[in-house]
């Protein structure tokens, strides 16, 4: 009798483990709070084609971010990672040979969507499970806005350019159930623009590396 019950537990073990296995043609779907940190490695800004003392620089922002991700295999998926637009503060820091660091340029808003490949190392059957990926994303900017201290200074037109970059990233997903798990994911993605405005008549420039460190926390359900 004992040892019936005892193959009972087992077998009951293998079966919850099974359903809270990754495997091949499933669909997982995570959101949650995405936070963006970029590494304002800019050039220094031309004023006039000429270099000045002047750097860009970006402020930090947190988002809703979304992941849509097939697994092709119970170790290998393809994943897209979306978001709701990020918003960006952009200062001028540096030197003040120009009299504008510390001037408040205006606000960018982006949107990076990244595909990438994803390998799990460990069986399906894991309840935990981390992964690893490389990737590609594009960048595009939109709604650059000058501040209005920006324009009292004489700046006028706000434009950035978009981004072709490679990105990679370390994660987990922890399955509780047959279908809701919850995740963290850890991002470093190659985001380089270039930035063009007026000051008067004068052209200003700055070749600008965004490079984010991107953070996100979320919950997901698998089909």
């Amino acid at each position: 009798m004992r040892v019936s019950s005892l193959a009972t537990l087992v077998i009951f073990g293998l079966a919850s483990s099974a359903v809270y296995a990754h495997s091949a043609n499933q669909i997982i779907i995570r959101g949650g709070p995405v936070y963006v940190h970029p590494q304002d490695k800019s050039e220094h800004v031309k004023v006039g084609g000429a270099k000045s003392d002047l750097k860009a620089k970006a402020d930090n922002d947190t988002q809703l971010g979304l992941n849509f991700q097939y697994m092709i295999t119970d170790n290998f998926a393809v994943e897209l990672l979306g978001a709701t637009p990020f918003s960006h503060q952009v200062k001028l820091g540096g030197g003040n040979s120009t009299g504008l660091a510390g001037a408040h340029l205006g606000k960018i808003k982006h949107l990076p969507p990244t595909l990438s490949a994803l390998w799990y190392p460990l069986e399906g059957s894991n309840e935990f499970q981390p992964y690893v990926g490389v990737g590609v994303n594009y960048t595009f900017f939109f709604d650059e806005k000058l501040s209005g201290e920006a324009k009292k200074a004489g700046f006028h037109g706000l434009d950035l350019e978009s981004s072709w970059g490679l990105a990679a990233q370390v994660g987990a997903d922890y399955s509780f159930d047959d279908n809701w798990l919850i995740n963290a994911q850890v991002r470093y993605i190659d985001i380089e623009t270039k930035a063009k405005t007026h000051l008067g008549n004068t052209k200003v420039t700055a070749k600008y590396d965004l490079d984010p460190w991107v953070v996100m926390l979320g919950v997901g359900y698998k089909f």
